[in-house]
Formats: structure tokens, sequence, C-alpha cells
């Protein structure tokens, strides 16, 4: 017995020598197991770092482009809209850092604060999520939709995420001060509506940990595009052929309305590709070198991969 009661003290002196971990902002290890694919660059919180050039080749290319591309690989659920947006005219990409918020429980709560006290966070946790941003991310939040005391920031955390990131935000939840945040340089952001009042009754539970934005999943770094109509959240795994892929349609796109406009296109206004069109196309490309994005290694390869028979 008295071997079995000291094996028990040791047990449970070395369970509180070991930190506990934190519940709700994910760790490195738990953002590896979700983004375990990605091969390239992260953040020292474990998010993948796309480059900082995908992101500006990406406001260049079409939601739709890449809405087929990802949809062609089984990803059906990356698209969301119906959103309010301070700049509608203004698209922005970049890397997804995540949260989600819940309806306030007392017991929940409690908990929350005292893990937020014992990391050292000040103020209410709608601005924990903003002190992890880095440049270049979006902070994406699921609000559940929530309008009225569903606004995650006002003016003051506006300026905080547009300080710590040059991009801004996607929100199924609301906001406040849209007048004020309009104002921001380097700043827009997408929301489901305006409310004059303010956050209440509901509390963040998650940092980057998987989320859901109306119809569409979003793990953090993934690639968030935001236009005038929507966004697009691309996962880091496919970002690059993803845009490589749009970039492509782009000059498709490009080369046929010009065929279009001098009548050379005969009935098939949306293309009627051939292995001589594509030809035609690179002879096109090398009288507009400027609208290569991609590299011409990269187009050569898709190029010729359009020219095969296509399977039945």
């Amino acid at each position: 017995m008295r071997k079995l009661i000291g094996a028990t003290v040791l047990a449970c002196a070395f369970a509180s020598a070991v930190p506990s971990l934190s519940q709700v902002k994910m760790t490195k290890e738990q953002i590896l197991f979700y983004t375990s694919d990605w091969k390239g660059e992260r953040f020292p919180d474990g998010r993948p770092k796309i480059p900082d050039d995908l992101l500006k080749r990406a406001l260049d290319v079409s939601i739709e482009d890449v809405w087929e591309y990802l949809g062609g690989l089984g990803y059906k659920s990356q698209f969301d809209g119906g959103f309010q947006a301070l700049h509608p005219e203004k698209p922005f990409a970049g890397r997804a850092l995540t949260a989600q918020y819940m309806p306030l429980r007392p017991d929940m709560i409690r908990a929350i604060t005292a893990e937020g006290k014992a990391e050292g966070r000040v103020s209410g946790n709608n601005s924990w999520p903003i002190n992890e941003l880095q440049i270049g991310d979006v902070y994406v939040a699921d609000g559940y939709g929530k309008i009225v005391e569903g606004t995650l920031i006002g003016s003051n955390l506006g300026n905080g995420v547009a300080a710590h990131t040059h991009t801004g935000f996607v929100f199924d939840a609301g906001i406040r001060d849209a007048e004020e945040n309009r104002e921001i340089p380097n700043f827009n952001g997408f929301y489901r509506g305006y409310d004059p009042s303010a956050w209440a009754q509901m509390t963040l539970t998650s940092i980057n940990a998987p989320i859901r934005i109306g119809r569409a999943t979003v793990l953090p770094g993934d690639l968030v595009l935001a236009k005038t109509d929507g966004v697009i959240f691309i996962p880091a795994i496919l970002a690059e052929q993803a845009i490589v892929s749009a970039e492509f349609t782009n000059l498709e796109d490009a080369f046929n309305f010009e065929l279009n406009r001098l009548g050379k296109n005969g009935a098939e206004f949306e293309g009627g590709w051939t292995p001589a069109k594509y030809d035609a196309l690179a002879k096109w490309i090398d009288e507009h070198p400027d609208k290569l994005k991609m590299s011409r290694s990269e187009f050569n390869t898709i190029l010729e991969r359009k020219k095969q028979p296509r399977r039945p």
C-alpha cells in the first residue's frame, strides 16, 4: 500500500510540474496535424507560410477559375458569399489565421478567462487573435453569423488588425465603427453586417483551429482570396497550382476574347480549343510576354498537357 501511495504522490507531483497546454490557441503539433501535407516554410506557430509573391499573383485571378480547379480535386467547400465589405472594389489576399467564437456560457468563460490570465493575456478575448497576426495574414473568424452584439471589432481593434497584417479580415459576424474602419489605410474586411452595438454574450473558443465560414471549411495557413462577390479559401498545399492554373485560364480567355473581337473564332465563342489553337496561343504569348505571370516553363508544361487528347 505504501508503494502504491508513493507512486501516486510521485505521479501527481510530476503532473503538476508539467506545464499545461493551451486549450484556446492550438499548439504547433495540432496545426501540423491538420496541415501535414504542407512541405514548405512555416511560421513559428506551425502555420504554412505561402510565399508573398503568390499572395500578390492571386489578386489577378478570378474566383471562378480557382473554384473550378479546386472542385476538380474534390475540394467542394471552399467558397462563401453574401458578405458586406469595407471596400468592395478592392480585392485582397493573405494567409488565414483562424478564430472561432461561440455563445457565452458561464462555466466555459471562467475556464477561458483563467487560461488567458495564466498566459498573460489582456483585454477581452476578442483581442487575443489579433495579437497573433503577422504581416500578410487575414484574420478569419467564425462568429456563427451574429451581428447584433456580434461585432468582433470596432475602430480600435480594426486599427490593431491593420497594424498587424496590412491586409484585413473575413468575419462570419458583424463589426461596428464601419465608417472609421473604412478610413484605415492598407485595410479591408468582409463581414455579415454592421451594427452599432458592442460585442457581448459571446466568447473566443479557439485560435488556429479548423473553422467553418458559411459553407466553406478553413484551415490555418489557407490562402484567402477576397473579391467583390465573395471569398475563396485555397488550401495551402494547392495554392501555387491553383493560381498557376487560373493564370493559364486567364491567358486562354484573353486570347479567345481577342479572336472574338476580330471575328476569327467563327461560332466557337467559348473556345473550340485544338492543338493548333494552343500553338497559336503560344505565338500570341511570344508577342505579349508581359501577360505571362508564371514562368515560361510552367506555361509550356500546361500547354503541352492541354494539347493532349482528353481521356474518355
